[in-house]
């Protein structure tokens, strides 16, 4: 039994902390705090897409984030940082996250922002389904239930055959697509390499692909606001990835992952603020839904951890 506030034993000077608990919270509220630097970014995302060419804005996003992720991380690693046995797979993983970014700007250029946040939100179940096809891993009943039902919410919101759908509604589908792969990728990766390191590779990927393409997309712009906004994609890019590596160094994957679904919530108050967009009921039941399986699979991946595992037979 834990003792009550203000009873200490003899000799103890202070109440005792639960150090982990502690940590574990910490990590839940940085989490919390860089999705809401994402939705920063999605929204400054939309407002871009009507004035900079998409492939401009990719690369301004990596490009920021490259170099400040290099300012911050030499001066304290060293070439250190550097070091990888897999510099193909890094080079694999920039080019899927990049090819996720260049589907979101698109993405956001048809697709309200909640909407599209939620959708981008069943990576996580999809990240299930390729477990179990191309890794071989056992996937529950349940599990499978949950998936389905993420596959359904996403449906309602885009529902198909109605007046509103359109080709470019399979554009975030595209994105879950490739950030499901970077995330499969990811899991592998991390068992080997620094977070620090595959986050200082990825910028750096995605900004040398994105400069090939640039002096076909480079333009003028208008106006000094466009400049503002791309610099906090930028800003907002770069605090969000390194407050979700403080997040993850302080909490196991499986603790978060129920928090990531907040940004759902922040998507619908930035689509209200800036665009003056609230969902209609279809949207908000699908939203809900995939809100609703995406955490129930990451408590059921708490629980699933909690079972002592049974030695094999040999």
């Amino acid at each position: 039994m834990s003792a009550l506030p203000g009873d200490r034993s003899p000799g103890e000077t202070r109440p005792t902390r639960d150090l982990e608990s502690e940590r574990i919270l910490a990590g839940i509220g940085l989490l919390i705090l860089a999705v809401a630097c994402f939705t920063t970014l999605d929204t400054a995302t939309k407002i871009s897409v009507a004035g900079v060419p998409i492939l401009m804005g990719v690369w301004f996003r990596y490009a920021f984030q490259a170099v400040a992720t290099t300012l911050f991380l030499l001066p304290r690693h060293g070439t250190a940082i550097l070091r990888t046995a897999h510099p193909r797979f890094h080079a694999l993983r920039g080019a899927l996250l990049l090819s996720t970014s260049i589907f979101a700007f698109l993405s956001l250029r048809y697709m309200p922002l909640a909407e599209f946040t939620a959708v981008v939100l069943i990576a996580p179940l999809v990240v299930t389904l390729l477990a179990a096809t191309v890794l071989k891993e056992q996937v529950s009943a349940l599990r499978w239930s949950l998936v389905a039902g993420g596959f359904v919410g996403t449906l309602v919101i885009l529902r198909p055959g109605s007046g509103t759908f359109s080709w470019a509604i399979l554009l975030p589908l595209g994105l879950v697509l490739t950030n499901a792969c970077f995330q499969v990728l990811t899991s592998r990766l991390a068992q080997t390499e620094s977070p620090l390191t595959m986050h200082f590779y990825t910028g750096w990927v995605g900004t040398l692909i994105a400069s090939c393409a640039l002096p076909f997309a480079w333009t003028a712009l208008p106006s000094w606001h466009l400049w503002g906004v791309l610099c906090i994609m930028g800003v907002m890019g770069s605090i969000g990835h390194f407050l979700l590596i403080l997040a993850y160094q302080r909490a196991p994957a499986s603790t978060l992952t129920p928090y990531l679904y907040a940004q759902i919530g922040f998507a619908t108050l930035g689509g209200w603020l800036v665009f003056s967009h609230i969902p209609d009921t279809g949207s908000l039941i699908g939203m809900g839904m995939i809100a609703a399986c995406g955490a129930a699979g990451a408590w059921l991946t708490v629980r699933e951890r909690r079972v002592p595992i049974e030695p094999a037979e040999t």
